[in-house]
This record gives C-alpha cells, structure tokens and sequence, in this order.
C-alpha cells in the first residue's frame, strides 16, 4: 500500500482510476485539453498521456505494428505516425497546469529517459511505465532512482521477465511499485484477456496491483475491480472515429463517465466482506423469521411437549433454536394457539 498525491492506493481502499488519454490529442494540445474535461466530468482520480521525443523512442526504419495499420488504415514507419503525436515539453507543462484548474492529476508515461527527466522535474505524482518497456532494465533503473511511485503494465510479458523488473526496482530501494496486468492489442479480444493473470501476478510478488484494460467496451474493466483491482486503466477518446492509432480502442466520454459510475456502485456493493445483517435488515428480519408459538391452546400447569410447538412469522419472539429450554417444562398461566411463548411463560 501507498499513496499517489492524496491517493491511498491498495487493498480495502477505492480503486485508482486513470482514464488514459495517450496519444489520443492526436498532438493538438487543444484536444489535449478536451480530453482533460472529459475526464475531470467522469470523476474518475488522474489523466495520463504519453511523453517522447520522437527521436530518441524508435528508429527510422521501426515498422508500424499491426494493429496500428489496422486502426489508421496506412502503412508507415512508427516514426512518421509517432511524430505526427508528439507534444512538446511546454505543452505538457500547460497540460499540467490545466490539470490542477480542472482538480484533476495529471500522470503521463515517459518513453525515453530525457522525457523521464522532464517529468520528474516538473512534479509528476507517479510514473506510469508501459508494457513496451518492462524489459528496458537500464529505463526502470533510472526511474526507480527518482523514488516516486511506479505503475508498470506487464502486456506481453512472462512471470519471470516481470520479476526481473520487480527486482530492478526493488533493488534501488523503491518499494512503491503496483503492476498492471495487461494484453497488449487494441482492441484486445476477450480470449485473450486471461483475467486470473492479475492475481496471479499479485499472489506470487504480494504486490499492489490492476489491469491495464484495452478490451472493446466496460465490462471486463469493472470485472477487475469486483477481482480486486487496485488500478485500472482505460483508453478513452473524444471520438472513436477520428484518425490515430488508438481511438478505436478507446471508450467515448461518455462511457468513460458510465465505466467511473459502475466501479464507485460496483465498490459500494462489495462491503468490507464481514457477514452479519446490514441495519437496513432489520425490519426485514422482524416479518421474514419465524419465532416459537403454541400449536394449540395450553392450560397453566400443563407440561410443553415437543408436538405443542410451531415455528411462524413475525420474527419478534423466541428464535425456534431455542426450543430445548421450553419443552418438558410446565405453563404458569394459559397460552393460546399461535401466541409466542416467552420464558417467563414457564417454571
């Protein structure tokens, strides 16, 4: 457990929302804005974008992934496309301060270790680290060192490769770390999603953890919660329609704003998990449960027989368990038929 700004993140606290915004600006800071509107109405607890130059993310001649030329409809190098999204670091520093006006945090995931150094520099909460890069040992190292809290999705990962980067961390004596369970398509279809993996990750390192959801619609995101999320994490977008890798992946303010509501219900309905009767209960209790009566018209100075008892609504008197102190003993006064029979009724 620990915090994220005023945030407890962990077990038996409201699950972290990031509505995730991404690229989905589509490097118009304008847009960038709108998203950050969008997300403050949904109430949900922190926007998050992505930060990089260009230059020093991906090689010249990095082909697209396949779900990207299926999403923009072009084929080109991840360079052209990526650089068509960049903002620039004013632009992230006015991000920023929008964020604070609408009273919302602000979290974004560096991609390079400049970007990671501006972050730090300009007082970002947490560092959000994407699935692409767990396996960058020398990028968690560097992060690890700026002893903030880390979010880390594991898409595309082993058990093993996610414990190297736990250690990676762990070892420069940053202990904030959750990690998210993640499947790395957009959209991911629903075999692939493999949901138990997010316990399995949180048993084997008890550590805090969530998911990381790109699946079409909400459903399998509120299911991660009612699974124990302690963070989830979803694409949203203006419009679906509009031209970028990941808008089609993406939930519309307006389900977004649904997504925030049926978690808050979701968490509501789960309790604290201890079994006893809600006060809401109790009149309830007092028509539905039966108590002890007499099955017929008992004499005083009668002794109670097993056969003169029956069992009927309302629920305000004897509860029938108690039986065993009545039967074999003798009425001090008449009791009629149906009437709840009370110990002071017997010797």
């Amino acid at each position: 457990m620990f915090k994220i700004g005023n945030k407890v993140i962990g077990d038996g606290n409201p699950t972290f929302i990031i509505a995730e915004a991404g690229v989905n600006h589509n490097g118009d800071i304008n847009l960038a804005k709108m998203l950050v509107d969008k997300a403050s109405f949904a109430g949900v607890d922190a926007i998050k974008f992505q930060t990089f130059k260009t230059e020093k993310l991906v090689t010249g001649y990095a082909d697209m992934a396949e779900y990207q030329k299926n999403n923009i409809g072009t084929v080109d190098s991840q360079f052209n496309m990526l650089k068509k999204l960049e903002l620039s670091y004013e632009n992230f520093i006015e991000i920023q301060e929008y964020c604070k006006y609408k009273k919302i945090m602000f979290l974004s995931t560096p991609f390079d270790f400049e970007s990671a150094d501006f972050l730090a520099s300009i007082g970002i909460e947490a560092f959000k680290i994407s699935s692409g890069d767990l396996t960058n040992i020398p990028f968690l190292e560097h992060i690890a060192k700026f002893n903030r809290p880390i979010i880390l999705s594991s898409g595309m990962a082993t058990l093993s490769e996610i414990e190297e980067a736990i250690n990676a961390i762990y070892c420069l004596e940053n202990r904030e770390l959750a990690m998210l369970h993640c499947t790395s398509n957009y959209p991911a279809e629903l075999r692939s999603v493999n949901l138990n993996a997010m316990n399995t990750i949180k048993n084997a390192f008890k550590i805090v953890s969530g998911y990381s959801d790109h699946t079409k619609g909400i459903t399998i995101a509120i299911a991660s919660v009612a699974m124990g999320a302690n963070i989830i994490e979803k694409h949203f977008t203006i419009d679906k329609s509009m031209e970028g890798p990941d808008h089609k992946a993406s939930l519309n303010p307006v389900e977004l704003k649904e997504m925030v509501v049926a978690i808050r219900d979701l968490e509501m309905a789960l309790g604290t998990g201890i079994k006893r009767y809600n006060p809401s209960e109790v009149d309830t209790m007092k028509a539905a449960r039966k108590s002890i009566v007499a099955s017929r018209n008992i004499k005083a100075g009668e002794t109670i027989s097993l056969k003169d008892l029956d069992y009927k609504r309302p629920g305000t008197g004897l509860l029938p368990k108690i039986y065993i102190d009545i039967v074999g003993k003798k009425t001090n006064r008449d009791i009629k038929m149906d009437e709840q029979i009370a110990l002071n009724m017997v010797e």
